[in-house]
């Protein structure tokens, strides 16, 4: 009989996958098919948090991690900040609930405590202009500190008298000293965003319903204490107690009147209370809330005024309306596009170091592409970059005209500018774009700057950085190996520039490099024809194509010439002329 055929390939994959999914055990003779168990495949953000090794220390003012934590811990004091009074004055703590409100107490808690043992001991700090990372002397210089001092009685265990007093929720208060963590995440979270005065409005605006959220509890208290529904200026218990206190709390604190009168003594010494507290306090809030939109408003209120003394002053001077117009359109754009009039004004103030590292920051990629400074000393470049000034152009100003001397190089940032020509001056050579560089010639050329020979003019709002010759010269006097370069680069340029275009030009330039020879004198040659007679009659059948006539004034036939005492005849006159080689 034929062999069976064998079987297909898919069927012999799927039973080598069976067998190496079963390992067979052997107990006692008995073999025992035991089914292996892949683990699954861990997520990346899994893998993430189970490789992650807590840091041996934390750069207070750069890891990301500090700020995280620091919020954590705000959110813990704030916990305690605006729900111990609550506890304390409104009915809300019951012993159906009591549970909760405990769990998430010592929840609290536990945060201050790793805060305390963990997460302060590990902070670098600066020592003698030194950053000290060692574990001992930072620990021991945060037990040194203030800040310890409060977070131990922040955590001072008045809570053990629960057992003699019953949950009282005024025996966490404490738990509010722990306030520099708050005030530090303030500090952090500014320092980390890009405009930080939206959080000041936000913080502000807490401040105030704070206020007023403790307003309302005292009152509250107050009606508990006189008798709920007792008078009419008392809290009568009647719909949401926090709710109906809180509006009272809003109409007292920012007088805005309408309320009972009081009638005890209690009332009327409360009443006033509030208002006087609450002019002060509402003043106040008022006040911060407008230094915080002043100061995020402060550079458009600059722009606003450099705007109107310019209007101002050419008004006063009767301008061109044309030109005023484009002044406006000028600081409009320059406003929106950078949100600054001049960048160099915040520079400034930052010492050399910082403001290279934002120039290299900003501005390197595109310097380093210009082909003129390839190859040259980095740090020459890096001097460089803080030299560029920054420029903005209208539609159709001209960036350079035909003629002018150039003593400025252009990088284009954004925008276009288009090289014009022609007889109408209309014609587009080439559109420039961003990144593109003109003029860089004319930082190296000599005597005084060479000539530009096109014109140049923005296509529409474009946005230059200038490096002006000047400061290129000051630079360069510290790197001269990139100066060598610089020039032989720019000599370079200029000859392929430079090329003639019609041959009397080639002749010129050709008569420049290779001067002619000058003329050899008569007497020397009249020497040369006596001395040398046969030699130079040889020479001169055999060289007959390259000779040279030189007249001479004409002579008498009969005249005998005298130079060596000899004759016309005998130095080879001919026609009242001579050839020679």
């Amino acid at each position: 009989a034929p062999p069976p055929p064998p079987p297909p390939e898919e069927k012999k994959v799927d039973e080598e996958k069976a067998e190496e999914e079963v390992t067979i055990y052997e107990f006692m003779g008995y073999k025992f098919p035991v089914p292996q168990f892949k683990m699954p495949q861990i997520p990346d953000w899994l893998r993430v948090i189970l490789e992650y090794r807590f840091p041996s220390s934390i750069d207070p003012f750069t890891d990301l991690i500090y700020v995280v934590w620091l919020f954590f811990v705000t959110l813990a004091w704030n916990w305690n900040v605006w729900l111990i009074p609550v506890r304390c004055t409104f009915p809300y703590q019951t012993p159906e609930n009591i549970h909760w409100w405990l769990l998430m107490d010592y929840f609290c808690d536990g945060i201050y405590i790793v805060d305390i043992f963990v997460m302060q001991p590990r902070l670098q700090f600066v020592r003698g202009g030194d950053i000290v990372c060692d574990k001992e002397a930072m620990r021991d210089n945060y037990r040194q500190t203030e800040r310890f001092k409060m977070d131990v009685i922040s955590l001072f265990p008045l809570d053990l008298l629960y057992f003699f007093t019953g949950v009282k929720s005024l025996l966490r208060f404490p738990r509010l000293l722990k306030y520099n963590a708050f005030f530090e995440f303030n500090d952090r979270l500014e320092a980390v965003m890009s405009k930080a005065y939206i959080y000041r409005v936000i913080r502000t605006s807490a401040y105030l319903l704070y206020s007023l959220h403790c307003n309302a509890c005292i009152f509250y208290w107050g009606s508990d204490y006189e008798g709920l529904g007792s008078t009419k200026w008392v809290y009568n218990g009647k719909g949401n107690s926090y709710i109906r206190c809180y509006y009272f709390a809003v109409k007292t604190l920012i007088t805005i009147g309408g309320l009972p009168d009081p009638t005890t003594v209690f009332e009327i010494v409360f009443q006033m209370l509030n208002y006087f507290v609450g002019v002060f306090a509402f003043s106040i809030m008022i006040g911060q809330m407008r230094d915080v939109f002043g100061a995020a408003t402060a550079g458009e209120a600059y722009y606003r005024h450099c705007v109107d003394s310019t209007v101002k002053y050419m008004s006063s001077y009767k301008i061109p309306r044309e030109v005023q117009n484009r002044v406006k359109i000028w600081y409009d754009y320059t406003w929106k596009s950078q949100g600054m009039l001049d960048e160099q004004e915040l520079l400034i103030q930052l010492p050399d170091k910082m403001r290279l590292d934002i120039a290299a920051d900003v501005n390197y990629s595109i310097v380093s592409k210009v082909a003129l400074f390839q190859g040259c000393d980095r740090q020459m470049i890096f001097d460089m970059l803080k030299r560029l000034k920054s420029v903005v152009y209208l539609p159709g100003d001209f960036v350079c005209k035909k003629g002018e001397i150039g003593r400025e190089m252009y990088i284009i940032k954004a925008g276009e500018v288009q090289v014009v020509g022609g007889p109408d001056g209309m014609t587009v050579f080439v559109t420039l774009r961003a990144g593109s560089v003109f003029g860089e010639i004319s930082l190296l050329a000599g005597g005084g700057g060479n000539r530009r020979t096109a014109n140049v003019k923005a296509h529409g709002f474009a946005n230059l950085f200038i490096l002006d010759k000047k400061d290129l010269a000051e630079i360069l006097v510290h790197y001269p190996e990139s100066q060598k370069l610089l020039r032989k680069k720019a000599k370079k340029m200029l000859t392929k520039d430079k090329k003639p275009t019609d041959e009397k030009d080639q002749a010129k330039d050709t008569g420049e490099v290779i001067p002619q020879r000058p003329e050899t004198p008569k007497l020397f040659k009249a020497a040369l024809e006596v001395g040398t007679g046969q030699t130079f009659a040889k020479l001169k059948e055999a060289y007959k194509g390259a000779t040279l006539e030189v007249f001479i004034s004409p002579v008498k036939p009969e005249t005998h010439c005298t130079i060596f005492g000899c004759s016309r005849q005998k130095i080879g006159i001919e026609k009242q002329s001579w050839r020679f080689l």
